[in-house]
C-alpha cells in the first residue's frame, strides 16, 4: 500500500476557491433560472443578443434570445434561464451568419472586479432589469 503524497496547502487553497466559485455559481444559477421565468410571466418581450468580438468592433447576431442584464448589453439571460457574456471570438463567418453563444456561470456578484461603481449583486440587477421599460 502506497501513501498518498501530501497535499501542497496552496493546491487546499486552490481547491478551497473553486469549490466556493462553484457554490456561488450555483445560487447565481437559480437567481437566473427564476428570473427567466419572472420575465416570461411579466410579458417582458425577449430580444436576439448581439455579441462582440473579444477585441472590440461590430456586434454580430447570435443564436440567443432573452433579456440583457446591462444596459450595455454585454451579458444577458436567455429564454432557456442561461447566463450569457456577449463576447465571442472575431469571425468573418460571423458577420454574415451569425455567431453561437455559449452559455457563462453566473456571478452572485455583477461585474465584480471591473471598475468601482460597476458592480451590482446579481439579485439587485435582475430585480431592475425587471422594472426597465419594456
Amino acid at each position: 500500500m502506497t501513501a498518498e503524497p501530501p497535499v501542497s496547502p496552496h493546491l487546499r487553497r486552490a481547491q478551497a476557491l473553486e469549490r466556493a466559485r462553484q457554490a456561488e455559481s450555483r445560487q447565481a444559477g437559480e437567481l437566473v433560472r427564476q428570473f427567466a421565468a419572472d420575465a416570461q410571466a411579466a410579458g417582458l418581450p425577449p430580444v436576439r443578443f448581439t455579441a462582440r468580438p473579444y477585441d472590440g468592433g461590430s456586434r454580430y447576431r447570435t443564436d440567443v434570445e432573452g433579456w440583457y442584464l446591462k444596459r450595455d448589453q454585454s451579458v444577458g439571460v436567455g429564454t432557456d434561464g442561461l447566463f450569457y457574456v456577449m463576447s465571442v471570438p472575431r469571425s468573418w463567418r460571423a458577420r454574415f451568419t451569425g455567431a453561437h453563444l455559449e452559455p457563462s456561470d453566473p456571478p452572485l456578484e455583477l461585474g465584480k472586479g471591473g471598475r468601482d461603481g460597476e458592480s451590482m449583486p446579481m439579485a439587485q440587477a435582475l430585480a431592475q432589469r425587471l422594472d426597465w421599460p419594456r
